[in-house]
Formats: structure tokens, C-alpha cells, sequence
């Protein structure tokens, strides 16, 4: 299995997961709030869960996987500056920072093969 295949598949399922959190979570409900979301918790969480099946399906529709992951890095650059305006700390912005990071990866290796 290639690398690009496990950062791509880690990706995938864990905006699934995520966005399973967001739904039912009373810690991520209170994070929407915190974060100043509260009112498009779940339009978020629906877009992240359609997201990550999107990066799965991308896998057979190159097109696709390029969109998907050029969304979800500008979804986590926008989580990040989002965190620095409230201030977190740099432990509670790095999960952001990976997933930008990991998905812009994902959009590079897209457009290059």
C-alpha cells in the first residue's frame, strides 16, 4: 500500500468520523459554539462527511479527488485561522495544520499523476 493511498484513506475516514462527531458529540456541539459555529454545526458536519466519502469515490474519479481535496485543505486552512482568532493554543491548532497539510498533499499528488 502506497503512502499516498494510507494519507488518503486516513483522511477519508477520519472527516467520516468527525463528522459523525459533530452530529452527536456533546463535546463537538460545544465546540461549534466555542468556535462561534453553532448555528452551521451541521451544515458543516454534512459537508465534511460527504467530504470524506468524496476522497473515497476520488479514488476512481480523478476530477473528483482533485476537488474534494483542494476543498478540505481551504476547510482546514480556514479551521486554523478560525482557532487563532479565538486564541487556542498551538496543541489545539495542529490537528487543523495536519489536515491541511495532509490534503494539500492529496491535491498535489492529484494533479501531478
Amino acid at each position: 500500500m502506497s503512502y499516498n493511498l494510507v494519507i488518503l484513506l486516513f483522511s477519508s475516514f477520519s472527516f467520516i468520523f468527525y463528522a459523525v462527531s459533530s452530529f452527536y458529540s456533546d463535546r463537538m456541539i460545544f465546540e461549534y459554539e466555542r468556535w462561534g459555529y453553532k448555528k452551521f454545526r451541521k451544515l458543516i458536519a454534512s459537508l465534511q462527511f460527504i467530504a470524506g466519502f468524496g476522497l473515497l469515490i476520488g479514488l476512481y474519479f480523478s476530477l473528483l479527488l482533485t476537488l474534494v481535496s483542494a476543498l478540505l485543505t481551504l476547510m482546514m486552512i480556514a479551521a486554523i485561522f478560525v482557532r487563532i482568532r479565538i486564541k487556542d493554543n498551538i496543541i489545539n491548532i495542529l490537528p487543523a495544520i495536519l489536515y491541511a497539510i495532509l490534503n494539500f498533499i492529496i491535491l498535489y499528488k492529484s494533479l501531478i499523476t
